[in-house]
């Protein structure tokens, strides 16, 4: 079973993620909290896979909060669900460790493949939020190494959701092999996990991430 958190202001949205997401067999959601602050404390005792987080809420917001969850408890993941999709917001939640970037737009089937995809170590943003990441790009750095074309085919299989174990077996390699390209693009890319590479790969343009239900396979 995957054990979901909820933190969303909202009761209503709330109770409609519940009821939604306990209707997948492979599910649980063991609680929700109406800000930041409340999901925090939640998770120190509820300890979930993945937490469904709001962006902006009265009692605490959403980036404060996930930087507090994936640094206290890395096997947490977390992915934002909100219904904005500013630059500014998105570049916040990726910097804080989210594991992903979804709107409120979401169809349930959708959601739970993000959501199983999270669990298992994947990157997950919805189609508008990487074309907007792609139009945020103001201009390349000129003096940013190039990325092999092995570094970009790994990078894209994180994007699509594989762990490093699937993607040494889809390219015929090693898992330690497919962690020393990741170390390179990290390094290249000037980030330090697997969502801030996607997210930065395709802010300049040197991955095109696949519409939903490829991305998520």
């Amino acid at each position: 079973m995957i054990r979901i958190m909820l933190v969303d202001d909202h009761p209503i949205v709330r109770e409609g993620l519940r009821g939604m997401l306990n209707t997948e067999d492979d599910f649980e959601v063991v609680g929700d909290a109406s800000s930041g602050p409340q999901g925090v404390t939640l998770c120190r005792t509820l300890r979930p896979d993945v937490v469904l987080m709001d962006l902006q809420m009265p009692g605490g917001d959403g980036v404060t909060a996930t930087r507090e969850i994936v640094s206290t408890y890395p096997d947490i993941k977390v992915l934002i669900l909100t219904t904005y999709e500013t630059d500014a917001d998105i570049v916040r939640a990726v910097e804080a460790g989210a594991s992903g970037y979804l709107l409120k737009d979401i169809g349930l089937s959708e959601l739970a493949r993000s959501i199983r995809s999270a669990r298992d170590g994947g990157t997950v943003l919805a189609p508008s939020v990487a074309a907007s990441l792609v139009s945020s790009m103001r201009h390349p750095e000129p003096t940013l190494p190039k990325l092999s074309a092995r570094e970009i085919e790994v990078l894209r299989l994180v994007a699509e959701g594989m762990t490093n174990s699937s993607i040494g077996r889809r390219l015929y390699i090693s898992e330690a092999t497919v962690k020393t390209h990741l170390l390179r693009a990290y390094q290249k890319l000037d980030v330090d996990d697997r969502t801030a590479a996607v997210t930065r790969g395709v802010q300049l343009g040197v991955l095109t991430l696949s519409p939903w239900a490829p991305a998520l396979s």
